[in-house]
């Protein structure tokens, strides 16, 4: 009786589970399935929508290497060290993965506009956020940075800490004993929290759009085409960022089984 309810229950729960996944795979096959290779070709070969996808390639990426220098050594005090506050700390990390992306937009832009004091600062330095490279690189920064912060603190609190202590007792500094024992056992979860928050900053809108309209990121080309011109003359920008987050998630999958089995 128990092996022919366990049996019901999966394929119950095969069903229900299929629906879901067909629900997200259904849109994107069809969305990638609309457009010929040829008119993928033409489309990625189209200097704006060309320039557009470098953009977001390189400024999601320039903002994770921004959370990597500052992420990792956060995450390793969290996993590691209690203090006053910790809670409010993971609470802040974890924030922007609520807030509203417009709202977080505003925010930036009351601390990185023009008119606001840290803005005007940067201006003397003729740096500027607003309409600029700069201003992407903070907005994917914002709305990711959680990502890699708690992949690379859960990596972090894998770590035996008795492997640490006995690399000190053996003479090891702090400072070696973070690089020789700790980020390497670790680093697997670094890298797929990186790859996450990559390929996260690759498909924000909401926080960019406000921060720096122009020059435009592949999500801000996608919605003006849609809005200036219709479907059919967006899909095509659309099939193409969809193939990208495709490899990029196909990658960090990958990843993440070789640190489980590494595990």
């Amino acid at each position: 009786m128990s092996v022919l309810f366990a049996n019901r229950l999966t394929v119950l729960f095969s069903a229900l589970g299929m629906l879901l996944v067909l629900f997200v795979a259904v849109p994107l096959a069809r969305t990638i399935t609309a457009s010929s290779p040829s008119l993928l070709w033409q489309t990625l070969l189209d200097p704006e929508v060309r320039g557009a996808i470098s953009l977001t390639l390189y400024a999601s990426f320039i903002a994770t290497l921004l959370a990597l220098i500052c992420g990792v050594p956060l995450a390793y005090l969290l996993a590691r060290v209690d203090f006053p506050g910790k809670g409010v700390v993971e609470g802040i990390i974890d924030v922007p993965v609520v807030v509203p992306h417009s709202a977080a937009g505003i925010a930036l832009l009351m601390v990185f506009g023009r008119q606001a004091p840290l803005g005007q600062v940067f201006g003397l330095l003729g740096l500027r956020f607003v309409s600029a490279v700069p201003g992407i690189v903070v907005a994917m920064l914002f709305v990711s940075l959680s990502f890699l912060v708690n992949a690379a603190r859960e990596g972090f609190e894998a770590v035996d800490p008795r492997l640490e202590r006995v690399a000190r007792t053996l003479g090891a500094s702090p400072w070696e004993t973070f690089w020789r024992v700790s980020f390497p056992l670790a680093w697997r979860s670094i890298l797929s929290g990186a790859l996450m928050m990559w390929a996260r900053g690759l498909s924000e809108f909401g926080a960019v759009v406000i921060l720096a309209y122009h020059p435009m990121v592949a999500p801000v080309l996608l919605y003006e085409r849609f809005e200036s011109f219709g479907l059919a003359y967006a899909q095509p920008v659309a099939a193409l960022m969809i193939l990208i987050c495709l490899v990029t998630f196909a990658v960090l999958r990958g990843t993440t089984r070789k640190s489980r089995r590494a595990r």
